[in-house]
């Protein structure tokens, strides 16, 4: 009876020993990277030990590629956009259906993921652009672009007024698919991370290496992609970052030789370019921030500067070219998250 209590004893202290062991074991920086939606993501994080891989990775990437992917023929979205209205969408369609829909209405249309007829027009979807888009086009084309024409129903289908209106999910997918990336990673029990998938960030915790918040770079307007430049930095620490852009994404007509913005007006239809040249936006979540920044390269400087004014938890740093001078506009939340 002594012996069994005493075997008893050393067990819990070997186990108590371990537990204590594993408890103290110092953080390391992993990293991982790989391709995705197409770009390509990098994220650093702090474990005891490696436990993210490419394929759990890819696995997370796919679903929503397989929900969201205007590429991928078989996604949910491309049936959808056929004509299909018996698609059961799923809880991360759901999602970005309803954040988009919110934030149209916020912003009082100038977002919405009904531009998709539009998009592949003007030459930025999966399609050829169009030969040429005069005023009657457009006004047919318009009959397809509206958020108020289609409907989430409750058995998760979807309604469309025509079957030609064409969903494009891009300007918020992306973000999505990385706070989705953030949720399997805090389901690894990581707390400390950064997400980086085709320049939008999520950031939780900190650097531990430099015992501080992680820290993010604002792309010049002229910034080119084999040589970047910044002319800001910033201090990330569990909020998202997404920015958009008409520096670079961009189509010149080689008939014409009119220039196209990637960003759309959905009340006129019109491709060209608002007073805002570039927009970064912090949020709660990267779908937010992605959505927004886009929001506001639409809007132009002052219906942003109005709709910051009305938002809870949205901050940004807006570039601006107006006709006598350029400039930015940066939210009072943002300014003290800038480095010196």
């Amino acid at each position: 009876m002594v012996y069994r209590k005493l075997f008893s004893v050393c067990i819990l202290a070997a186990i108590s020993i371990s537990l204590i062991s594993c408890s103290d074991a110092p953080q390391q920086e992993f990293s991982i990277n790989g391709p995705a939606f197409g770009t390509t993501y990098n994220i650093k994080y702090y474990s005891t030990e490696q436990v993210l891989s490419g394929q759990a990775i890819d696995s997370v990437i796919n679903a929503v590629n397989q929900s969201m992917s205007t590429y991928w023929e078989d996604s949910d979205i491309s049936q959808i956009n056929r004509g299909d209205s018996t698609i059961v969408t799923d809880q991360m369609f759901r999602d970005v259906f309803r954040l988009s829909q919110r934030i149209q209405k916020e912003s009082g249309g100038y977002f919405d993921p009904t531009v998709g007829v539009l998009r592949n027009a003007y030459g930025f979807g999966d399609t050829k652009p169009l030969a040429m888009i005069d005023s009657l086009t457009l006004d047919s084309l318009m009959t397809y672009v509206g958020f108020d024409k289609v409907r989430l129903n409750q058995d998760g289908t979807i309604y469309k007024t025509h079957p030609q209106i064409y969903f494009d999910f891009n300007a918020v997918a992306k973000g999505y698919g990385i706070d989705q990336l953030g949720s399997y990673m805090e389901s690894k029990g990581l707390t400390n991370y950064l997400i980086e998938l085709g320049g939008e960030l999520l950031a939780k915790g900190q650097n531990l290496n430099r015992e501080s918040a992680w820290v993010a770079g604002i792309e010049t307007v002229d910034s080119n992609l084999n040589n970047r430049g910044f002319e800001a930095a910033v201090n990330l620490s569990d909020m998202a970052m997404a920015a958009s852009g008409n520096y670079r994404k961009f189509r010149i007509d080689s008939a014409t030789g009119k220039k196209y913005v990637h960003t759309l007006n959905p009340l006129t239809g019109s491709a060209e370019t608002s007073n805002v040249t570039s927009a970064t936006v912090l949020a709660a979540t990267c779908a937010e921030a992605d959505a927004y920044a886009t929001t506001f390269m639409a809007l132009g400087l002052e219906r942003s500067k109005k709709l910051l004014e009305e938002l809870d938890g949205i901050e940004a740093y807006l570039t601006y070219t107006l006709p006598d001078s350029t400039g930015v506009f940066i939210t009072e939340g943002f300014k003290p998250l800038l480095r010196d």
